[in-house]
């Protein structure tokens, strides 16, 4: 990196950290702190929801998804228009005419403590291992590809973070993701023009598109009904509806991004805001990697994007096995190349279009053989490299400069998003625990101090479990994961209560202990794609409630706790 490419990336951490910082000290009590005053006009709204689920991952998984696997992972995002319709005519009226600090006080006041008292727990199990990914995503890599020390990097980016949420709250969270998401679709779009104009100069915009169609990363739809195949158009409008239900509707990190709203019709617009653009923001995020794909069809590029574990097999004794697979690799780019050009010009030619499958078949079979080589060299490393695909491009392609901006959206995104995952972690530890449970009526600057210093806690262990992770299959699947596993559970129990009255809070507790524990089982056999388990434990939760009602509870008194 050149002295420019620090600075700006410098410069840009602390602004946002020490504007933030400045911009909103002083919270005078608990409303102040978790839900901003409720000042937000629609547009912060919109763009804190927007950028507390942009993480990192988002800006470094979903280019490599796109490269090695092309467009359809947008599917998985088909049903957010409808979750934020549902939640903008359901959910916030609710939580609005409540007024609520926490999407679970609602429990409380429809079955008892111990449902919502669980909800949280569940909630806090969930985001607290997000929290910890959100950091470590962008550590782990930038890690591995400048040599930074991961540790440092980790306690370096929980710290940043920490800084300006315990000192402003909501409100500081609202301030700076305004800021962070200025940077992240300025650097997003710098990058794609760059890269557009990088391609050889007879190569188009649209000779690209039928360049990366030929090799299939164009086929965006997929509607099929294999359960095998993890992006269809049902799992994302079925599947994908329930998480961003639950997500949305549930999940404190985003519920208190919309109660900070001035009004409902403030929080709704935001939402409406959110669903309307979230789309294709995720089009055009995967667009770059595909772009990038095409721009390595007629650039040199590694047989793993993972510096760190080509370079541990390249010290190995099969460093004579990698080069020969490396020379391979060569020849394939080689004759890639020369059929690029001519698939521009006739993207039908099937002759064509069988050879530049069979060739990046061939490719394939190479980067597997790279793979095994490198966990026989050392096992301990990472081979899966979609995580690294654009990070190495940014490094090795981007002009001086822009690479620091590039690396200032990466490290934004983890602080937007990690920001207001401590802060409703924080927030529902506060509101739904210590002072329902352990200090009940306290002074309002007591519990405004009990925030903050849960805040500092959730971010201290946040930065502890990014330190002990490890890297999935992709870490924007990861995330996704762990959320499915919870959230469908978790909305089952507020679908319940909204709509059916029948039901009370002992059935509902119990169901929702028996849903999870059937959700980890059923994750751990690995007998449905991931996103189908949102479906599952809304269904089961509700389905249990209802049965456990009609047989045990049945015309019992429900026992609220005190």
């Amino acid at each position: 990196m050149a002295s420019i490419d620090w600075i700006i990336l410098i410069a840009t951490l602390f602004f946002i950290v020490f504007y933030g910082a400045w911009k909103t000290k002083g919270s005078k009590d608990i409303s102040d702190f978790i839900k901003g005053s409720n000042e937000a006009k629609w547009w912060t709204v919109g763009l804190s929801v927007m950028a507390t689920q942009a993480s990192a991952i988002t800006f470094l998984s979903t280019p490599g998804q796109a490269f090695h696997s092309g467009m359809g992972f947008v599917q998985f995002y088909f049903g957010l228009p409808i979750a934020m319709v549902i939640i903008s005519l359901v959910f916030i009226p609710i939580y609005h005419k409540l007024k609520v600090y926490t999407a679970y006080e609602y429990l409380e006041n429809r079955f008892d403590l111990k449902t919502r008292s669980l909800t949280a727990v569940l909630f806090l199990i969930q985001r607290g291992l997000a929290a910890g990914i959100t950091i470590f995503a962008p550590a782990i890599i930038l890690s591995a590809v400048l040599g930074w020390d991961l540790l440092i990097l980790n306690i370096a980016i929980g710290s940043l973070v920490i800084i300006y949420t315990v000192s402003g709250g909501t409100k500081a969270v609202n301030v700076t993701q305004k800021q962070q998401m200025t940077i992240i679709f300025f650097g997003m779009f710098a990058a794609f023009f760059v890269i557009v104009n990088s391609l050889p100069q007879e190569i188009t915009f649209t000779k690209a598109l039928k360049i990366a169609g030929a090799s299939g990363k164009m086929e965006i739809l997929d509607f099929s009904f294999d359960l095998s195949n993890r992006y269809t158009v049902w799992t994302g409008i079925l599947g994908g509806t329930f998480l961003m239900l639950s997500y949305f509707g549930t999940d404190q990190s985003q519920v208190q991004r919309y109660l900070s709203g001035k009004s409902i019709r403030e929080s709704q617009l935001g939402l409406l805001f959110n669903g309307f653009l979230k789309v294709p923001m995720q089009f055009f995020i995967l667009l770059v990697g595909v772009m990038v794909f095409v721009f390595y069809q007629f650039n040199s590029s590694p047989i793993n994007f993972n510096p760190s574990a080509t370079e541990a097999v390249k010290n190995s004794e099969y460093a004579e096995d990698f080069k020969s697979l490396e020379k391979s690799y060569l020849e394939v780019e080689f004759d890639k190349k020369t059929i690029q050009y001519q698939i521009a010009e006739n993207p039908s030619d099937l002759d064509l279009r069988k050879k530049v499958n069979e060739l990046n078949l061939y490719e394939k079979t190479l980067r597997e053989k790279a793979k095994t080589l490198i966990i026989k060299a050392d096992n301990s490393q990472e081979t899966n490299d979609k995580d690294y695909v654009f990070i190495h491009f940014i490094l090795n392609n981007l002009p001086r400069g822009l690479i620091g901006l590039l690396l200032a959206v990466i490290l934004s995104a983890a602080m937007s998003s990690t920001a207001s995952e401590l802060n409703a972690l924080a927030s529902t530890t506060t509101v739904d625990l210590y002072k329902r449970n352990v200090k009940i009526n306290k002074d309002p600057k007591h519990y405004v101090w009990a925030t903050k210093w849960f805040t500092l806690v959730w971010g201290i262990l946040a930065i502890m479990v990014a330190s002990i992770a490890n890297l999935f299959d992709n870490l924007i699947q990861l995330v996704n994961i762990i959320g499915s596993i919870f959230y469908g559970n978790i909305l089952g129990i507020f679908l319940l209560g909204f709509f059916i009255k029948l039901v009370k809070g002992n059935a509902v507790f119990i169901a929702a202990i028996i849903t999870q524990i059937i959700i980890i089982v059923v994750f751990n056999l690995d007998v449905l794609p991931y996103l189908w388990l949102n479906l599952l434990g809304c269904i089961l939760v509700i389905s249990l409630a209802i049965i456990l009602q009609k047989l045990f509870f049945h015309n019992k008194p429900n026992i609220k706790n005190p």
